[in-house]
């Protein structure tokens, strides 16, 4: 039988990714000389970066502004990156339950392999450039029971994923709000995950050998 494994979003459910995701903006918009609004960019975390980034470059200019933005993350965005409240410590939840950690993102893969290894958090799994639905395919992959996001995008995820969906209202969307759209469960933050999974644990079915 495969592990207890449980899935996380990164940005704005484990990690406060917006001082270093606006800072880059800017460094772009600076270098190109294409307006982006850095503080409304950061109220809309969550869809791929080409989403994002097409609402201020013309299409045929998207795919490099991807790429640089890339290359400048690196340079701009660690050092303000923090894990938020919880986000350690309901990892350790998981791991302490001898459960499997996974992170599936929206991220480019290298860079938020760096933020997990700049934010010391310990992980067996990790996915990146993934949105909604497609997550759900690598929630199915890894056989993950349980996956936490703050986004809308993250409830389809989990729901496609066949993983009960847990809401966070760290992120652009309130406990109500979330709630609504379909999350199994919603809490504040992070540091309500503790006592929710072992309840949750708890309450879990027996396996049959």
């Amino acid at each position: 039988m495969s592990a207890f494994t449980v899935g996380f979003d990164l940005d704005m459910t484990l990690l406060d990714t917006r001082p270093g995701i606006a800072a880059t903006h800017r460094v772009l918009s600076a270098e190109t000389g294409v307006f982006i609004d850095a503080d409304l960019v950061v109220t809309r975390l969550g869809p791929p970066l080409a989403v994002e980034l097409a609402h201020w470059f013309p299409a045929e200019q998207v795919e490099a502004a991807v790429d640089r933005y890339r290359e400048l993350y690196r340079e701009h965005a660690f050092a303000s990156t923090v894990p938020l409240p919880g986000a350690l410590a309901a990892v350790e939840a998981v791991r302490g339950a001898g459960g499997r950690v996974a992170v599936i993102t929206g991220k480019y893969e290298p860079n938020a392999k760096l933020h997990l290894e700049h934010a010391g958090i310990e992980h067996d799994a990790l996915v990146g450039d993934l949105w909604a639905e497609t997550k759900g395919v690598a929630l199915r992959e890894l056989g993950a029971q349980v996956y936490v996001g703050d986004h809308l995008g993250d409830i389809v995820g989990a729901r496609s994923g066949g993983a009960l969906a847990v809401g966070v209202a760290t992120g652009p969307y309130g406990v109500e709000q979330l709630a609504e759209a379909g999350a199994d469960v919603v809490l504040a933050d992070l540091t309500e995950f503790p006592a929710w999974l072992a309840g949750y644990r708890a309450a879990a079915p027996a396996p049959v050998d």
